[in-house]
């Protein structure tokens, strides 16, 4: 099992085209670990907005009946993938992934593979 420390390393190394990863809390908006990120990549900022993306869809769903849970959402920008997979293993409820991808240099399909072995690791 690995800490939340080595889950953000193990992000950054093993996925390809990566530009900063976070683990978030998303009932209070708060980042609990980040590596990476920049002047140009505020990875709290994007921790907090990316909490209202997983809300309002968690609300869109409940008003279409929906019974399901959503396993990860991807943002494409012009030149990142955006990606935010929320936890669901071991009873963990809250939680999301959020991993930055330079569009170039990256390879989806891999990195959201990558990112659930990276998730069942986890240890919290």
């Amino acid at each position: 099992m690995a800490s939340v420390e080595t889950s953000l390393k193990e992000t950054m190394t093993s996925i390809d085209g990566s530009l900063g990863a976070a683990l978030v809390d998303y009932n209070s908006g708060m980042a609990l670990g980040t590596l990476g990120g920049g002047k140009d990549l505020d990875l709290s900022v994007a921790a907090a907005g990316n909490t209202d993306v997983i809300r309002a869809k968690v609300r869109t769903m409940e008003m279409l009946g929906l019974n399901d849970e959503i396993e990860d959402i991807l943002i494409t920008l012009g030149g990142q993938y955006h990606l935010i997979r929320l936890l669901k293993t071991r009873g963990n409820t809250g939680l999301f992934l959020y991993v930055v991808l330079d569009k170039g240099n990256s390879n989806l399909a891999m990195a959201r593979h990558q990112l659930k072995r990276i998730e069942s690791e986890l240890e919290l």
